[in-house]
């Protein structure tokens, strides 16, 4: 799934571009999320040159080491047995006077395709010189995708890959790697690797291993328990966990426990209580609303859920020592549990 249209231009629509032969001379490809702009310089750059071209073509620098003065007189090139000089800007974001890049705009070099790649940030869309961008070329921004956009990216990209995943793997796979696309495209890979050709399903035991984490006592795992009131098999989980501290932290697993009820707290004050309403009030999957969130509604209520949110708190700040000269992070762990399904 790739990011919400900008205000310049789609991720989508720039790839149309590239794989129809359209070039512009010049892309700035800026934001937070590093994975489409790393991806969309190495298309571009495999699509214009190839590799034999690339040796005497495709000059990289890094904003750091040059000015634009120095980047648009390389710009100001020549291809040597290609139609294209391809000069690639990394960490754009250091470059000073980026401004000045308006004096190249205003003719730019007709065989070169000029790419900078500048992220953790933008650059100011309403400067002369982003115009400038979006006259002559291409302005890109990357913008990070949203927790409930995380499963439907993971499953485009396995379905592009011929394979398919299971709702309750992506949910815990998006849990477990977070927002972090470049990773998340490693744990996808690797997971693609260990499929058997005949049955190119994902599932949630695959996941669990794959990442390193018990298919039953895992953090994941004591939130469904708890979202169920199934105190039983809280209570075991909190057992496993205290009898190895190392590997489920309570500061990993209050965290978890802490999204959870919030996104459920906000639930109860939804204005449509149905899993697509859900979804777009919280921001979240349609499917953690409908097999998570909806189901913990019937077990907890608003006042409850505010009360276990504070405790919550209350024990997070406990296990950092806070008036808590003694209790263990396993016996704090097993009174949270207590107080939330009693």
């Amino acid at each position: 799934m790739p990011p919400a249209k900008s205000p310049a231009t789609s991720y989508d629509s720039i790839v149309r571009d590239i794989k129809a032969g359209k070039f512009a001379p010049v892309y700035y490809l800026m934001g937070e999320e590093s994975y489409y702009i790393d991806r969309l310089s190495d298309l571009l750059v495999a699509s214009l040159l190839s590799e034999d071209e690339q040796a005497f073509n495709l000059i990289t620098v890094f904003g750091a080491d040059v000015t634009i003065d120095q980047v648009m007189d390389t710009a100001k090139g020549f291809p040597m047995g290609a139609q294209r000089l391809v000069v690639l800007v990394k960490e754009a974001q250091n470059i000073k006077e980026i401004d000045r890049l308006e004096y190249y705009l205003q003719q730019p070099q007709p065989t070169t395709v000029l790419i900078f790649c500048h992220k953790n940030g933008t650059i100011d869309k309403r400067t002369k010189v982003a115009t400038q961008v979006k006259k002559v070329g291409v302005l890109f921004e990357s913008i990070k995708l949203r927790d409930y956009q995380l499963s439907g990216f993971i499953s485009t990209y396995l379905r592009e890959r011929g394979a398919k995943i299971e709702p309750e793997a992506a949910a815990l796979l998006a849990e477990d790697v977070g927002d972090n696309l470049s990773r998340m495209v490693g744990e996808l890979d690797k997971l693609l690797i260990g499929l058997p050709e005949g049955n190119r399903v994902v599932t949630k035991e695959r996941v669990a291993s794959n990442i390193g984490v018990s298919n039953e006592y895992n953090v994941f795992e004591l939130q469904d328990a708890i979202g169920a009131k199934n105190v039983r098999k809280a209570m075991k989980i909190a057992y496993i966990f205290d009898k190895n501290p190392k590997a489920n932290p309570i500061q990993k697993t209050l965290p978890v426990l802490f999204r959870f009820f919030m996104n459920l707290m906000q639930a109860h004050y939804a204005p449509d209580k149905s899993p697509a309403g859900l979804s777009h009030y919280l921001g979240v999957s349609e499917w953690m609303c409908k097999n998570k969130l909806i189901p913990a509604m019937q077990n907890y209520s608003a006042g409850k859920t505010m009360r276990i949110i504070d405790a919550i708190r209350r024990t997070d700040a406990r296990s950092k020592g806070v008036e808590n000269p003694a209790t263990s992070d396993g016996d704090l762990m097993k009174e949270l549990l207590f107080f939330m399904m009693h």
